[in-house]
């Protein structure tokens, strides 16, 4: 029964892994990145898009990324979006492209990524606990109300720790795959 418990929070661990991934996927890096600008908001004709509905985004060189509207029209919207996105990157319009070039990592703006990083690994982390503190309290109950014996509460503690401890780890090792792409 206990294991019922702890395997119907699993999905909420993917989900926690995956929010983070994104996350991380959005922080500037050494090389360019569709993530970097793809979920920007572009207010355009009174609704609000993606930029990635409105634009093929490709990546021609490694501190470049390059936007292709599919539609002329877009062009201003698209760059006004970016501007107001503080990220820190100016688009310059080309033609019927806008061009975004990626300035080297300053020593000041990489420490800033690698607390942002911090930040956000931890954010993770307590999700995980609370989620963790949830199932173990609902198996104390359990045990409390008779339905789970004592030597199943402990099993299912360890169990709990060890699904945890794997969550942790995975955390952990994207976290610090995003460091090593910032101090490249």
């Amino acid at each position: 029964m206990y294991q019922e418990i702890i395997d119907k929070i699993k999905p909420e661990l993917d989900k926690t892994l995956n929010f983070l991934e994104k996350e991380l996927a959005k922080i500037r890096a050494n090389r360019a990145s569709a993530s970097l600008v793809e979920d920007i908001e572009v207010e355009c004709f009174n609704q609000k898009f993606t930029l990635k509905q409105l634009a093929s985004i490709s990546i021609p060189k490694a501190r470049e990324i390059v936007i292709q509207p599919w539609d002329k029209s877009y062009l201003e919207y698209i760059e006004k979006a970016i501007i107001r996105s503080s990220s820190g990157i100016n688009p310059i319009i080309d033609g019927e492209l806008i061009r975004i070039s990626l300035p080297p990592l300053s020593g000041e703006y990489r420490e800033n990524l690698l607390r942002l990083i911090s930040q956000k690994k931890e954010e993770a982390r307590q999700t995980v606990r609370k989620w963790r503190g949830g199932v173990w309290e609902e198996v104390q109950t359990l045990t409390q109300e008779g339905k789970i014996r004592e030597d199943d509460k402990f099993r299912a503690k360890d169990k709990l720790q060890e699904l945890i401890d794997d969550y942790n780890e995975k955390i952990e090792k994207l976290t610090e795959n995003k460091k090593k792409e910032i101090s490249i």
